[in-house]
């Protein structure tokens, strides 16, 4: 089983579109280098990190208008 679940995720999110970018960008920035403040994160991978982190709430999502949604940490 995959964790976090994508329909927990969904309870989050709202639309798979705004997880996918949202998740998406976040791991773009792990890879660039920004660090994660999960403290033993379950995957190795910056996707799986970044879908930890929204699912834990480390990360909040922001709706706006031109875009779906953007990353505040």
């Amino acid at each position: 089983m995959l964790y976090p679940s994508i329909d927990k995720m969904l309870g989050i999110v709202g639309s798979k579109y705004s997880l996918v970018v949202a998740a998406s960008r976040r791991a773009r920035q792990l890879r660039e280098g920004s660090k994660s403040d999960l403290e033993q994160p379950r995957s190795h991978k910056q996707v799986g990190i970044a879908l930890e982190e929204i699912y834990g709430g480390v990360v909040k999502l922001k709706p706006e208008v031109e875009e779906p949604a953007t990353i505040e940490k």
